[in-house]
C-alpha cells in the first residue's frame, strides 16, 4: 500500500523491500545497443531510462513495460504536483489509452459530464452579462461511429495518479534518494522521485547520466547507464539543453499566471446558472480566462496576463488574486482558498531534432515541441509520440529491427508537431479575436507593452513604469463599461454584432479537431508509401472543426468499426482492438477470397523467417456470413494465429467500401495502428516476395 499512499499523500514512507533482477541484456538482439549487463560491479545498463515523469513518460513506460522492455523513470521533482495544468484528452489519446487496462473507464468514471463542459462561454463576469458562448460536442461525437471512446475533460494531476496506479500494477515502485542510498538492487522497474538529469555522456557504447539528488541535506550525485535515454521532461527540458538541440519557431507569445483554487459555492454557483469549460471574462477591472476543472469539487485555475518587469510574482499573493477572482466573479464566494500561484510563457516552437547521439537519445511530449494552450495539443501530441516510439523501441529490443529504425521516429512525428504547431496556433490568433472585437487587441497591449519596456517608457523609473502600463490598460478595459457595451450605443452594437458573427461562423477558439486529431498522416517512415502516392501539399490551416474521413492509405490510423470478434456471440469490439497492446504484432486484413488467403499464407511464412509475430484478421461482411461455419482454417491451415471477425453494418457502407478498396485488396496494421501498407485490389506480383519487401522495408531490414 506504501506506492498508494505516496500517490495520495505524496508523502516516501516506504523503504524498497524487493530485489529486481537486472534487466539481461544479453539475452537481447540489439545490434547497436551494449549486450553487457553489467560494467563495473553492480554498475547496470539499464535498458531505457526516462527522464520526466509526466503523463507523456509514465504512459511510454507503461507501454514499454507491456511491450516486454523494462524501464526506469527519474523525475527531478521530490513530489507530484497537484497544479491541474493540461485537462482535454482528444479521441487518438482515448484510444491509446484503451490498450491500458481499465484506465479509460476510470477517467469516464471520474471526469465530470460532458453536460458540464461542452460549453466555452465568454462574459463580462460570472454573474453579469453574457456576450456569448460556443457548444462545442456534436451529436456525433458522443456516438461513437469514428471512433470507439469519446474525448474526456480530466486534469493532468488525476491523470499521473491513475498512470501510477496503473504502473504499481505492472510492479513498480516509487523511490526517493535516502531510499536508494548504499542500495544495491537493480533500479529497473523504478521511478526514482528527486533525482535530476545533470549531465549527460553518449561517448561509449551506452549513454551515462550523471544524476544529482539530495540526501541529508548533503548534495549526492551517481551514474546511471542506459541504452536508450528518452526525454519526457517538458517545455524547459534539461535532456533537450544538455544534447544541444535548439527550439525553432515562434517564442515568448504570452506570459501568463496561473492560479489554481477550490471554491465548491463558485461550482455549484456555475453548476446552477451556466455550467462550462471555459469561461472567459471582460470587465473593466479585470480579464482573465476561468478553467472549470471540476465544477462539483469546485476546482479551477484562473489564467491571467502578465506583464513583466513592470509586474511581478509577488503582486499576485492569494490575497490579491482572491480579490481578482471577485472582480472576474461579479461577487464574493467566502470559501476561496487559493492552492499554488505560476507564473508561465506560451511558446509555439519544435526542436530541430527529436533523436541525436546514435539514436539513443530521444525526445518526446514538451521536451520536442511546445504549442499554445488552444486545442488541447499540447500532452495529446506527446501521448501519442509515446505510442509511436513503444514499439518501434521494442522492435529493436526483440531483434527484428536494427537501431536505425527508431529514425522513423522523428521522421514521422516531427511532421505532425509542425502541423499541429501551426493548428494550435492559429486557433490561439483566434481566441484573440474576441478580445479584438471588443476593441482590446492583445497584440495592441502587448505594443504598449515593449514600448514601455523598451521604448520611451524605459526612461521612466519602475514604479512610475508600472503606474503608466496600469493606467493605459485601466483605459482600454473603460471601452467595456456598460455605458459602451450595450445594443443601443452604435459602437457597442457594432462590437456586439462582429461578436456575434465570429461565434456564429465558428471563427473563435475550437476544442475539438476530429479531422486532424484522428486523421493525421505519416507519409514517410516505417511504411511503404503506394506506388501513385505523392506528398500532400501543405494544408490550409482555417483552425475550424472539420469532421474526420476514414482512409486507409498508408501511414493513416486505423479506420475505426464495430466487429464480432466472436460470430456465436453479439458482443463487439472494435477494429483498433484487433491490435495487441501487449506484444509487437502487426495485422494482416484481408476478406475471405482465395487469393487473399493465399497471400496470408506466404505473409504468414516470411513473418516466421523474419521472427515477427503477425496476425491475420478476415472480413466477413454481413453478405457473406454463410460461409462462415467453415470459417478459414482449411484455407489457412497449419496457420493458427487468425481471427474470423464479421462487420457490424452501421450505415449502408461496408469495410472495404469505407476503406476505398475492394474486398481483393489487404491492409498490413503496425503495432501502434497504423497502416503500413495496403493493396487495394488483387495482388498481381509474387506473393512471398512482394511481403518480404514490406516487411523489409517497415523494419529497416535489407536482408
Amino acid at each position: 500500500m506504501g506506492f498508494l499512499r505516496f500517490i495520495r499523500k505524496y508523502s516516501y514512507p516506504f523503504k524498497d523491500k524487493t530485489r529486481n533482477r537486472a534487466y539481461a541484456l544479453q539475452h537481447l538482439q540489439c545490434r547497436g545497443f551494449s549486450k553487457d549487463g553489467v560494467l563495473r560491479g553492480n554498475d547496470e545498463v539499464h535498458p531505457v531510462l526516462i527522464i520526466g515523469a509526466g503523463p507523456v513518460g509514465l504512459v511510454l513506460s507503461i507501454l514499454l513495460t507491456k511491450l516486454g522492455i523494462n524501464c526506469t523513470v527519474l523525475e527531478r521533482n521530490k513530489e507530484f504536483s497537484k497544479h491541474p495544468q493540461a485537462h482535454f484528452i482528444n479521441n487518438r489519446s482515448m484510444e491509446i489509452f484503451r490498450k491500458i487496462d481499465g484506465l479509460v473507464e476510470e477517467i469516464q468514471r471520474s471526469q465530470p459530464s460532458v453536460d458540464l463542459w461542452r460549453k466555452f462561454i465568454y462574459c463580462t463576469s460570472l454573474s453579469g452579462s453574457i456576450l456569448g458562448s460556443v457548444d462545442h460536442i456534436q451529436p456525433q461525437d458522443l456516438e461513437l461511429v469514428v471512433s470507439p471512446v469519446s474525448v474526456a475533460h480530466f486534469s493532468q494531476y488525476k491523470l499521473i495518479m491513475l498512470l501510477l496506479k496503473q504502473l504499481e500494477n505492472l510492479g513498480f515502485q516509487m523511490c526517493v534518494p535516502e531510499s536508494l542510498e548504499g542500495n544495491e538492487q537493480s533500479r529497473e522497474k523504478k521511478i526514482m522521485m528527486g533525482h535530476e538529469c545533470v549531465s549527460i555522456d553518449a561517448s561509449n557504447d551506452f549513454v551515462t547520466i550523471t544524476a544529482s539528488s539530495i540526501i541529508k541535506g548533503k548534495c549526492v550525485e551517481q551514474k546511471i547507464h542506459c541504452n536508450i535515454l528518452i526525454g519526457t521532461d517538458g517545455a524547459g527540458s534539461t535532456v533537450r539543453k544538455l544534447v544541444g538541440i535548439e527550439m525553432r519557431g515562434e517564442k515568448d507569445l504570452q506570459k501568463l499566471v496561473s492560479v489554481h483554487f477550490f471554491s465548491r459555492d463558485l461550482g455549484q454557483f456555475l453548476l446552477k446558472e451556466n455550467p462550462g469549460m471555459l469561461f472567459f471574462i471582460f470587465n473593466t477591472e479585470a480579464i482573465g480566462v476561468l478553467v472549470a476543472h471540476d465544477l462539483r469539487q469546485g476546482e479551477f485555475v484562473l489564467q491571467i496576463p502578465f506583464y513583466p518587469p513592470q509586474q511581478t510574482i509577488e503582486d499576485f499573493s492569494p490575497k490579491a488574486c482572491e480579490k481578482l477572482i471577485s472582480k472576474l466573479v461579479g461577487r464574493e464566494f467566502g470559501d476561496v482558498d487559493v492552492i499554488d500561484i505560476k507564473p508561465w510563457v506560451m511558446h509555439a516552437e519544435v526542436a530541430e531534432r527529436f533523436i541525436c547521439s546514435g539514436n539513443r537519445i530521444v525526445l518526446a511530449g514538451d521536451a520536442a515541441h511546445r504549442f499554445p494552450p488552444a486545442g488541447g495539443f499540447g500532452m495529446n501530441t506527446g501521448i501519442q509520440d509515446a505510442h509511436n516510439l513503444a514499439w518501434k523501441i521494442a522492435s529493436v529490443f526483440r531483434g527484428i529491427a536494427p537501431t536505425s529504425m527508431l529514425n522513423t521516429y522523428e521522421n514521422e512525428r516531427k511532421p505532425i508537431a509542425l502541423f499541429n504547431t501551426r493548428l494550435s496556433l492559429e486557433n490561439y490568433k483566434a481566441a484573440m479575436s474576441v478580445p479584438a472585437a471588443l476593441g482590446l487587441d492583445p497584440t495592441v497591449a502587448n505594443t504598449v507593452h515593449k514600448i514601455i519596456v523598451n521604448g520611451i517608457g524605459s526612461f521612466l523609473p519602475s514604479g512610475l513604469q508600472k503606474v503608466a502600463l496600469d493606467g493605459i490598460f485601466g483605459i482600454g478595459r473603460a471601452q467595456l463599461s456598460e455605458i459602451i457595451l450595450n445594443e443601443s450605443n452604435p459602437l457597442g452594437s457594432s462590437r456586439l454584432a462582429k461578436l456575434r458573427h465570429i461565434f456564429q461562423e465558428g471563427k473563435s477558439l475550437q476544442l475539438q479537431f476530429p479531422a486532424e486529431d484522428l486523421g493525421f498522416r505519416y507519409l514517410q517512415g516505417a511504411l511503404l508509401p503506394e506506388s501513385y502516392d505523392v506528398e500532400s501539399p501543405p494544408e490550409v490551416l482555417t483552425w475550424r472543426r472539420r469532421d474526420y474521413t476514414p482512409s486507409a492509405q498508408p501511414g493513416s490510423r486505423l479506420p475505426h468499426m464495430f466487429v464480432r470478434a466472436n460470430p456465436l456471440s453479439e458482443e463487439t469490439v472494435s477494429t483498433l482492438d484487433l491490435v495487441s497492446g501487449d506484444k509487437v504484432e502487426f495485422i494482416l486484413i484481408i476478406a475471405p477470397v482465395e487469393e487473399s488467403y493465399h497471400l496470408a499464407c506466404e505473409a504468414f511464412k516470411v513473418a516466421e523467417e523474419q521472427e515477427i509475430s503477425l496476425k491475420v484478421c478476415i472480413f466477413w461482411s454481413t453478405d457473406s456470413v454463410g460461409g462462415l461455419e467453415k470459417g478459414s482454417k482449411a484455407a489457412l491451415s497449419p496457420w493458427k494465429n487468425y481471427v474470423d471477425v464479421v462487420e457490424v453494418r452501421s450505415s449502408t457502407s461496408n469495410w472495404w467500401d469505407m476503406c476505398n478498396m475492394t474486398n481483393k485488396g489487404a491492409i498490413l496494421v503496425r503495432p501502434d495502428e497504423h497502416i503500413a501498407w495496403r493493396t487495394t485490389s488483387e495482388l498481381a506480383m509474387d506473393h512471398r516476395v512482394e511481403m518480404q519487401r514490406v516487411f523489409s522495408a517497415i523494419l529497416g531490414n535489407h536482408r
